[in-house]
């Protein structure tokens, strides 16, 4: 089973450059999770919400449109979708969360806060951590689950360029850091897991051109449950996906 996340900072502008078809057409993903895709559905041409081959499912921002959102494309239909953390004190209208349910494992798509617009959307990103946490172990309890996403936090020095300077900034604070090493305690960082020591970037400040010279930050990830780890045959960083500002995910397992 191929697996591909990526966030694609608007579904609408890569679809029209056409940059997700050519990766759908090269790669041929089973499930494709994409983050941060700006739109409701009514929003989609049809070819985008019911691509040929795949069931569609999406998530959308119920407070604004044109704000964050995720969406899986998946060649077998699984048997639930849902699109919450469940957690009713919890505010969850963001569009950042789809679950979907197979027969022998669940996929989780997420797209996590940033938390840089104020103290109060930082501790709402740390509230964000926790909560996906215990929907993960809770869904474990009953089989497997991979999640993936724009996760928005380096978990180590070498995960991004510039560790130095970037100490207090956010996506790399010591708080955000120790949520995600959370998720190492019952899951896998694949990538990792499969590359000790070596630097690779998934997303780049598209401002300062920091692709051209690779000073990047690796905050995208695919985990899995541990009892998954001897099925994984391969990962891989697609750094010559263009088309966002973030590059494309890839895992094959055998599911």
């Amino acid at each position: 089973m191929k697996i591909i996340t990526w966030n694609v900072n608007g579904i609408r502008a890569i679809w029209k450059k056409e940059d997700l078809q050519a990766l759908i057409k090269k790669e041929k993903p089973d499930i494709l999770c994409l983050q941060e895709t700006k739109a409701n559905v009514e929003q989609l041409e049809d070819d985008t919400k019911n691509h040929e081959g795949y069931y569609t499912f999406f998530e959308s921002s119920t407070i604004r449109k044109g704000y964050s959102g995720v969406s899986i494309y998946s060649k077998n239909q699984p048997i639930k979708v849902t699109g919450t953390l469940g957690v009713k004190s919890f505010r969850d209208d963001e569009g950042r969360t789809i679950v979907a349910e197979y027969s022998k494992f669940y996929i989780v798509n997420c797209y996590f806060p940033n938390g840089g617009k104020s103290p109060e959307h930082f501790a709402y990103k740390l509230d964000y951590y926790k909560h996906f946490l215990e929907l993960v172990n809770k869904l474990e309890k009953s089989k497997p689950v991979i999640f993936m996403g724009d996760v928005n936090c380096a978990q180590e020095e070498i995960d991004l360029a510039r560790p130095k300077e970037n100490a207090n900034s956010v996506g790399f604070t010591l708080p955000e850091r120790e949520e995600v090493r959370k998720f190492s305690e019952s899951f896998v960082d694949v990538w990792r897991q499969e590359n000790p020591g070596v630097s690779e970037y998934t997303w780049w400040d598209m401002k300062s051109g920091a692709r051209a010279r690779n000073i990047g930050w690796r905050i995208d990830y695919i985990f899995i449950s541990k009892s998954l780890q001897n099925k994984v045959k391969q990962i891989k960083i697609l750094g010559d996906q263009f088309g966002s500002d973030h590059c494309p995910v890839f895992l094959e397992i055998d599911l």
